[in-house]
């Protein structure tokens, strides 16, 4: 019984935030705000243009268009309640607003991550058989790959948070951190979480090397396409053509091994909170710049708006 007694008092959790010193409050909410504001106008922009401009009803941009909204989707889950502490300076959380945020983000995130593996098998299919594409990336297929990603992603996250929260939890209920990732609740509760750890470094770890394989393979048959083409022309759009998907795969897997293919005991808190802040709200920021200023059919697309508009 005292177990069970002790389970029911913590009912709310405490986020330290990211700092303590009132000094940095204020830039800190201006900086975020100001990523958050670019992130919501990019993301949701980037739905509208690929909706509006039929020239973007492509495979590639039915991808993009997803990002965007799973951006948008796990910035939100995070970038909001952290602006709301630094204003407040009150960063109490409910056990439940405390699951909430956990499963979204996490959901959001793996989706993100299989999103980015569909993209890639979307190149490789472009670059190395582009007679066969309109066969090979069928509105069925894309679909499949999207319904999938979602799937993955909210199935992932239902046992990340019945993992986290199905443990005791007594007396403490500091979270080192400015939301409620798994790895700094987890360390909170007072019952063995042995095995809990390791069902998070095993799911993570499959759903990091499973996309991270697919993006590989489709990548070097991409690579190998490329070094068999004859004109410079070919390659160069090849390579353009997959230059701003690198990117955004390189940016998002780095931050997201870092972060949790580590045992926790060497999480340094400060780092990864500072890696924390990348992935929650710089990435998302990112990736629709990342994708429309390198790449010409959404900077026309933009244009034909803006023109339409005036």
């Amino acid at each position: 019984t005292t177990l069970m007694e002790n389970r029911t008092e913590v009912t709310e959790f405490l986020l330290l935030g990211l700092t303590d010193d009132p000094r940095l409050q204020l830039p800190l909410l201006i900086t975020f705000l100001l990523i958050y504001t670019i992130t919501v106008l990019g993301n949701l922009g980037m739905i509208l243009l690929i909706l509006l401009d039929s020239r973007l009803h492509t495979p590639m941009y039915f991808f993009l268009g997803n990002l965007s909204l799973v951006d948008f989707g796990y910035s939100s889950a995070v970038t909001p309640t952290v602006m709301a502490g630094l204003l407040t300076g009150d960063q109490v959380m409910s056990y439940n607003a405390c699951a909430a945020q956990m499963f979204f983000f996490v959901a959001f995130a793996t989706v993100e991550s299989y999103l980015l593996s569909s993209m890639a098998y979307d190149r490789y299919a472009a670059v190395c058989q582009p007679l066969h594409y309109p066969t090979t990336m069928t509105t069925r297929v894309c679909s499949c790959l999207i319904i999938g990603s979602y799937i993955c992603g909210f199935l992932n996250a239902s046992i990340h948070v019945g993992d986290t929260f199905s443990l005791f939890f007594c007396n403490n209920n500091v979270v080192h951190h400015f939301f409620c990732d798994i790895p700094a609740v987890m360390v909170l509760s007072c019952s063995d979480r042995h095995v809990r750890e390791l069902v998070v470094l095993y799911v993570v770890g499959f759903n990091i090397f499973f996309a991270l394989l697919v993006i590989l393979i489709s990548y070097i048959f991409i690579f190998a396409s490329i070094l068999r083409m004859h004109s410079g022309a070919g390659h160069q759009k090849a390579l353009s053509t997959c230059a701003s998907h690198l990117t955004a795969v390189s940016i998002f897997y780095g931050t997201v091994i870092f972060m949790y293919l580590q045992p926790s005991s060497s999480h340094s808190m400060d780092t990864d909170k500072i890696s924390s802040v990348f992935y929650t709200m710089v990435i998302p920021m990112l990736n629709p710049m990342v994708y429309s200023l390198r790449n010409k059919e959404v900077k026309s697309a933009f244009t034909k708006i803006i023109l339409k508009v005036k």
